[in-house]
């Protein structure tokens, strides 16, 4: 069961979906954790692993990685 702190969020298309859904496709989802919002620019990370991934990974592979502001 998902603390109620955490989002997850499709991959594919960028939008925040349900924890059910999101163990049903783990390789696609990416779990974000609530926190202080601060930003040093755009990132991605990776909806397989859930590490960051450079910009240029990040723009080849967009339906595995989350593009985080």
């Amino acid at each position: 069961m998902a603390k109620k702190d955490e989002n997850f969020r499709s991959a594919g298309t960028g939008r925040f979906v349900t924890a059910t859904k999101a163990a049903r496709s783990p390789s696609t989802t990416v779990r974000e954790a609530a926190g202080k919002s601060g930003s040093s620019g755009p990132h991605y990370r990776s909806a397989i692993s859930g590490r960051y991934v450079t910009t240029a990974r990040g723009k080849r592979s967009p339906d595995t990685t989350v593009r985080e502001s």
